[in-house]
C-alpha cells in the first residue's frame, strides 16, 4: 500500500504527484489490471518473460 504524508507547507498537487509516482513504482495498477481480467496462458507467459528481462537489466 502506497502512503504519502503531506508536509505543512506542501501543496496537494505535489503530494498527489508523489503518490502517483509511488503507486506506479510499486506496480499496483498493473496488478489490478491483471487481477480484474482473465489472463490467458500466453499473456501470462509474455508478462513473465517481460518481467524476467526487466529484472535481468537491474
Amino acid at each position: 500500500m502506497s502512503q504519502v504524508t503531506v508536509g505543512e507547507n506542501e501543496g496537494i498537487e505535489s503530494a498527489l504527484r508523489r503518490f502517483k509516482r509511488s503507486v506506479a513504482k510499486a506496480g499496483i495498477f498493473s496488478d489490478l489490471r491483471r487481477i480484474r481480467h482473465h489472463e490467458t496462458p500466453v499473456e501470462k507467459y509474455k508478462r513473465k518473460l517481460k518481467q524476467r528481462s526487466r529484472n535481468r537489466r537491474r
